[in-house]
């Protein structure tokens, strides 16, 4: 049985992708911590995981990424996806699935969205933005 969704064929991701995805962070963030990537963009860099999206059939894994500061975001995400290789291959070592998911990088965007809002949100309201 196929699951409809009112969003125009968009799915929610089932419970199982939800726990590999927040496992594979996990381990992610921690292959990240050992500060073993010579990468020159990455080497030294504290970086924030704020998510990893896995594929219905878990093959594939997007980690959205954030350097804490903010600064060279672009920079950032190039030097992971170069070291990807390396952290798939701590992944599949450290997670126990049967096939590692191919890994890839991008810039999380959420922060600066919600930043807008929120602006858009003190132009529109500024009475009940300043009280609450």
């Amino acid at each position: 049985m196929v699951r409809q969704s009112s969003h125009g064929g968009a799915r929610a991701p089932s419970q199982r992708q939800l726990r590999v995805g927040e496992e594979l962070r996990h381990v992610i963030v921690g292959v990240l911590g050992r500060d073993l990537i010579r990468d020159p963009d990455v080497a030294g860099v504290a970086i924030t995981i704020t998510e990893v999206r896995v594929s219905p059939d878990l093959k594939n894994a997007t980690a959205f990424v954030v350097p804490l500061g903010g600064e060279d975001t672009d920079q950032l995400v190039v030097g992971l996806n170069r070291a990807k290789a390396y952290i798939r291959r701590e992944v599949a070592r450290l997670v126990k699935l049967r096939h590692a998911p191919d890994l890839s990088f991008v810039r999380d965007t959420s922060f600066d969205e919600a930043g807008r809002i929120d602006a858009l949100l003190k132009r529109v309201i500024p009475d009940t933005c300043e009280r609450g």
